[in-house]
C-alpha cells in the first residue's frame, strides 16, 4: 500500500495532467472564442489570427506532457522505473514552463504560473523521493 507521500504525489500528478489537458483545450480547441481570447489578453483581429498557430502548437505541447504523466500513472505498479520517469520528467517540464511564465510575465501572472507549476512540483518532489512501488 502506498504511503501518504506517494498518494499525494500521484494525486498531484493526476491534477497536473488534468490541468494541462484543460490548457490544451483552451489553446488548441477553443482559442478562437472571444471569451477564451480575453482570458489570454488577446483581442479579436489580426493579432489573434497570428497567435492562433502559436497557441495551437503550445496546446499540443501541454497535451503531450499530460499524456506522458497519464502513461506513467497507468504503469505505476507494473513498471516502477519507467513509470517514475514518465511521471516525473513531464512534471518537471511543467514546472519549468511555470517558472518561465512567472519570470517573463511578472506579478500579474504569478497566480497562473503557480497553477501551472504547483501541482507538478508537488508530484515531482514526492514521487522522485518515494520508495519504488
Amino acid at each position: 500500500m502506498a504511503g501518504w507521500s506517494e498518494r499525494l504525489g500521484l494525486a498531484s500528478a493526476g491534477l497536473a495532467a488534468t490541468l494541462h489537458v484543460a490548457f490544451f483545450a483552451l489553446e488548441s480547441l477553443l482559442f478562437t472564442r472571444p471569451d477564451v481570447q480575453a482570458r489570454f489578453r488577446v483581442g479579436p483581429g489580426e493579432a489573434s489570427e497570428v497567435l492562433r498557430l502559436f497557441v495551437l502548437n503550445q496546446g499540443f505541447y501541454n497535451l503531450f506532457l499530460a499524456l506522458g504523466v497519464v502513461a506513467g500513472l497507468a504503469l505505476w505498479r507494473r513498471q516502477p522505473t519507467v513509470a517514475r520517469t514518465l511521471v516525473v520528467y513531464p512534471c518537471l517540464c511543467m514546472v519549468g514552463a511555470g517558472v518561465v511564465l512567472a519570470l517573463s510575465a511578472g506579478p500579474e501572472l504569478w497566480g497562473a504560473a503557480s497553477v501551472q507549476a504547483g501541482p507538478p512540483l508537488v508530484a515531482a518532489v514526492r514521487l522522485a523521493r518515494a520508495p519504488a512501488p
